[in-house]
């Protein structure tokens, strides 16, 4: 078996970011207007009265301030409330591509790669723009890249999964290096109009490369000490989209095709399958939990992870150890743990020791053990 490393990693940013003020502006200002409209059926009680939102009720809810978009204006547009996006002909790249694109070609410089060094594109991610051609071939196309692409998705958690095939496909000898792209537009499978969640999503795209160590030559590489994976059915957080929804009779109601969570039990279940899940990696590879330097968790609540990995440690985590960018970003779903590590690994130093975890729908959830070289 080859030892496999990360060698690269990238990240798009969208350029418009949407504050807490201006999502609850927008939301109170629907709000209104629903209540305002419906006043007689409110009155008779067939009808429930919508309930405004505030920028202190999302900060204690999720730790997040504000959330990048792909589309600012239809967001925060009341008459819409949600991105609005250009349809693209079929010789253009695809949005999520193009995004996706910005930071994998960032993590093949960062590695001191180019396209011509890989042979597998692997796009994992929440959710596909279309059903085929895959996205991952598409995105290999545009990149210049040989060999294979395929998608995956197992929801928040895809990136650390897609990381484990990555490693598997270069460990096996099917590929000299691969790529791990997660293009997350989640603003556009998000209920706006619905208070428990209109705050949740933002969007972003990162991109990780996976390489044998021996021929690695990036300045950040991390050696890959072993990957673990988990799944365990659950409703609680769901999408209904898909292919078959206008051959459903009678049809789902709009707000039945996007994101819904039953958040209090999602946060009851998943921090102790995270949790556990960690401390158990951990444990097989011989390594103490208080000498991880570093906890790139996905970033869906501040409570949870604080949580996670307080339960872990056996303490409360600094910021250091276990760093945050859900304040600004939101959660990006699978792309999340990824920023977290884009943008808190420089300052590690070789021999420290460092785990990638993502989780979510599923239940999944997925940890990545690595070692600074």
């Amino acid at each position: 078996m080859k030892k496999v490393c990360i060698s690269g990693s990238g990240l798009f940013t969208p350029a418009e970011s949407v504050s807490n003020d201006e999502l609850v502006l927008a939301f109170n200002t629907y709000v209104e207007r629903f209540n305002a409209d419906n006043a007689e059926a409110i009155a008779a009680g067939s009808v429930t009265a919508l309930a405004p939102s505030s920028t202190e009720f999302i900060y204690k809810a999720s730790g997040i301030k504000a959330r990048y978009t792909v589309d600012k204006a239809g967001v925060i547009d009341p008459d819409v409330m949600h991105p609005q996006i250009r349809p693209r002909a079929n010789d253009e790249p695809s949005l999520m591509v193009e995004m996706g694109l910005v930071a994998a070609r960032q993590a093949l410089e960062n590695a001191g790669r180019t396209a011509a060094d890989i042979d597998a594109v692997l796009v994992a991610c929440s959710n596909m723009q279309r059903p085929y051609p895959a996205m991952a071939v598409e995105l290999q196309h545009f990149l210049g890249a040989g060999g294979y692409g395929y998608d995956m998705n197992v929801a928040c958690a895809s990136a650390a999964f897609g990381v484990q095939a990555a490693v598997d496909a270069v460990n096996s000898g099917s590929a000299r290096a691969a790529l791990v792209v997660s293009p997350e537009i989640c603003t556009g499978h998000l209920n706006f109009r619905n208070r428990d969640c209109h705050f949740i999503f933002g969007d972003a795209a990162t991109a990780l490369l996976v390489e044998p160590l021996e021929t690695a030559t990036g300045a950040h590489r991390f050696e890959v000490l072993g990957t673990r994976m988990q799944t365990q059915f659950s409703n609680n957080i769901r999408n209904n989209f898909g292919f078959l929804n206008r051959s459903e009779t009678p049809h789902r109601p709009w707000n039945d095709v996007l994101f819904a969570q039953e958040g209090r039990k999602v946060f009851k279940e998943v921090v102790p399958m995270v949790s556990d899940l960690l401390i158990a990696h951990l444990n097989a590879l011989g390594i103490e939990p208080n000498s991880v330097k570093r906890f790139w968790l996905h970033q869906a609540n501040l409570s949870m992870n604080q949580l996670i990995a307080k339960k872990v440690l056996g303490r409360e985590p600094s910021i250091e150890e276990a760093p945050i960018i859900l304040d600004e970003y939101a959660n990006t779903s699978s792309a999340g743990s990824v920023i977290a590590f884009h943008k808190y690994h420089q300052d590690l130093r070789p021999g420290d020791v460092g785990v990638l975890c993502a989780f979510g729908a599923g239940y999944s959830a997925g940890s990545v053990v690595l070692r600074k070289l």
